[in-house]
C-alpha cells in the first residue's frame, strides 16, 4: 500500500477567499467586492489577509511537508478592468508569490478563474455569456502564461468548470448579472467557457513545457433505489454534468448525447468553426477534480419535462446509509474511490484530486489547540480510499490537495465553515487578530505527509 515517490501533497485556495486587500496594489473591483455582508456572511475586503500574511502561511505549508500549492491569480488584480491595461504592481505581487513558494520547495499550480469576474466585464457584458468576455479571458490567460509559464508548470483555467452547467449557480459564477436565466443561456455559458479552456490549454501545449488539466466538481450521484428510472436519471446526470466535460478535456470530443440535446432543443449558441477546431485539438495532461460528498436521486420527485441539468434540483435525496456534516454534506470515502476509478479507467490519464475536506463550525478558546478528530477521521478515510484505488485498482494518482487547509472564508463568505488544519482567528464580523493556530489535525497531517502516507496504515 504505497504512493508514488513524487506524490504531491498540498493545499488549494482561491484569491477572494484568502487575499483581502481588495483596494490595494492597483486591484480593480470584482463581483465579490460589491456583495453585501449578512448575518452569517462576511464581506470580502480582508478574507484571511493572505495578501499581507502569505509568508507565514507558506511557512506552515513547508513545515507540514507540502510540495504543491494550488492558488488563483485574481483577474482584476492583474487587469483591473478585465479587458484593459495590465497592472504591473499586481503582476509583480504574483511573481514574488510564486518565487516564495518555489524557494520553499512548494510547486505552484495556478488557477486562472475561481468565479470572481472583474466587475467591469460583468456590468458591461454580463459575464461569460458574452463573446467579448471570452476574448478578454483568453487574452488574460495567455498573458499570464507568457509571464509565468517558465516557472509555473501546472495550470488550470476554471475552478470546477461543470458548475457552469448548474442552474442558478452557473449564472452566478459566470458573472451574469441581468437576464432571464434561460436554459439556452446556460448552455451558451457552458460552451463559451469550454472555448476559453481549450484556447488556453492549446496555447500552453504549443508555447511551453507546462501541463494543464480540466477540472470539475465531480458529482457523485447514486440511484436512490434499484428502480430503473432512478438508474437512468443517475446515468444521464453523470453524462451531462461530469463526462460531457471529461470527454472534451481528454479527447476534444463532445458527447453525442450532448450534441443531440442541443439539436433537439433548437439552441442557437453562435458556435463558430474556429471554436470547434479549438475544442477538437484539446487534450489534458491529467484530470483534476474536487470531491466532498455524494448524494442520491429519486425519479419520483423529478418532473417529466426536466432536463439533466435540473435533475438534482428536484430529485436530490439524502443517502440513509452514510453520515453527514452539519451542512448536510454526506461523508462518503467509497464515493471518492469510485470516482478515481471511473475517471482513470475510462480516460486513461493520471488523476489528481485537488480539493477535498470537511467544513465544520469551530471555536477556539484562545489557548488550547482545537481537537478536530472528526477532520482527522475524514481525511484519513478518504486517503485510505485513495490508497486502495492506487494499490488495489491500479489507478495512477498524482497527489492529494486538501481544500483550505489554513482556514479561509467559505465559498458563501461564511467564516464559521472551517476546513483547515490551521485555525485563523477571525469571525464573520470581528476580524480579531487573524492569528494562525495549528489544530490537532496539523500534527497528524504532518506525519502523514512526511511518511508519504505510511502513517495512514498504522
Amino acid at each position: 500500500m504505497k504512493l508514488r515517490d513524487d506524490f504531491y501533497w498540498g493545499n488549494s485556495v482561491s484569491s477572494m477567499q484568502t487575499e483581502g486587500a481588495w483596494n490595494e496594489g492597483g486591484k480593480g473591483k470584482s463581483v465579490y467586492d460589491v456583495r453585501e455582508a449578512g448575518e452569517n456572511i462576511s464581506d470580502w475586503t480582508v478574507a484571511t489577509d493572505s495578501y499581507h500574511r502569505y509568508q507565514e502561511d507558506f511557512d506552515y505549508m513547508q513545515d507540514l511537508g507540502m510540495n504543491m500549492y494550488r492558488f488563483q491569480i485574481s483577474w482584476s488584480r492583474v487587469n483591473p478592468m478585465g479587458d484593459g491595461q495590465w497592472n504591473e504592481e499586481g503582476i509583480a505581487f504574483y511573481d514574488q508569490f510564486i518565487d516564495d513558494l518555489i524557494t520553499r520547495g512548494i510547486e505552484p499550480m495556478v488557477c486562472l478563474y475561481h468565479f470572481d469576474m472583474p466587475l467591469h466585464l460583468a456590468e458591461k457584458y454580463n459575464g461569460f455569456i458574452s463573446k467579448e468576455v471570452v476574448d478578454a479571458f483568453i487574452r488574460y490567460g495567455k498573458e499570464m502564461v507568457d509571464r509565468f509559464g517558465h516557472k509555473v508548470k501546472h495550470w488550470l483555467t476554471f475552478n470546477e468548470q461543470n458548475i457552469f452547467s448548474m442552474p442558478e449557480e452557473g449564472f452566478r459564477v459566470a458573472g451574469y448579472l441581468t437576464g432571464k436565466k434561460t436554459l439556452e443561456e446556460l448552455y451558451q455559458i457552458q460552451h463559451n467557457t469550454m472555448v476559453c479552456h481549450a484556447s488556453i490549454a492549446n496555447y500552453i501545449h504549443k508555447h511551453t513545457d507546462a501541463q494543464i488539466s480540466g477540472m470539475l466538481a465531480y458529482q457523485e450521484v447514486y440511484p436512490a433505489t434499484s428502480h430503473p428510472e432512478d438508474v437512468r436519471l443517475a446515468r444521464e446526470f453523470d453524462e451531462f454534468m461530469n463526462h460531457h466535460y471529461l470527454e472534451m478535456y481528454s479527447k476534444g470530443k463532445q458527447l453525442d448525447s450532448y450534441v443531440k440535446f442541443i439539436e433537439n432543443q433548437k439552441f442557437d449558441l453562435a458556435i463558430t468553426e474556429e471554436e470547434l477546431e479549438e475544442i477538437t485539438q484539446l487534450r489534458s495532461d491529467y484530470l483534476t477534480f474536487s470531491y466532498y460528498s455524494s448524494t442520491t436521486i429519486d425519479h419520483t420527485k423529478v418532473p417529466d419535462d426536466a432536463v439533466p441539468n435540473e435533475y438534482l434540483q428536484y430529485g436530490k435525496e439524502d443517502n440513509p446509509y452514510i453520515d453527514t456534516t452539519e451542512w448536510n454534506w454526506q461523508i462518503d470515502p467509497d464515493g471518492f474511490r469510485d470516482i478515481l476509478n471511473k475517471m482513470y479507467q475510462r480516460y486513461d490519464l493520471p488523476i489528481f484530486p485537488i480539493e477535498n475536506g470537511i467544513g465544520v463550525i469551530e471555536e477556539w478558546d484562545g489557548q488550547n489547540p482545537i481537537a478536530d478528530d472528526y477532520r482527522i477521521d475524514y481525511h484519513k478515510n478518504h486517503l485510505l480510499a485513495l490508497l486502495k484505488a492506487v494499490n488495489l485498482d491500479g489507478v495512477d494518482v498524482l497527489g492529494y490537495l486538501g481544500w483550505g487547509l489554513i482556514d479561509i472564508l467559505s465559498s458563501q463568505g461564511d467564516m464559521r465553515k472551517r476546513y483547515g488544519v490551521v485555525y485563523v482567528n477571525r469571525e464573520n464580523h470581528d476580524l480579531k487578530d487573524l492569528k494562525r493556530v495549528p489544530k490537532k489535525s496539523y500534527d497528524w497531517l504532518k506525519e502523514v505527509i512526511h511518511t508519504n502516507g505510511d502513517e495512514l496504515l498504522k
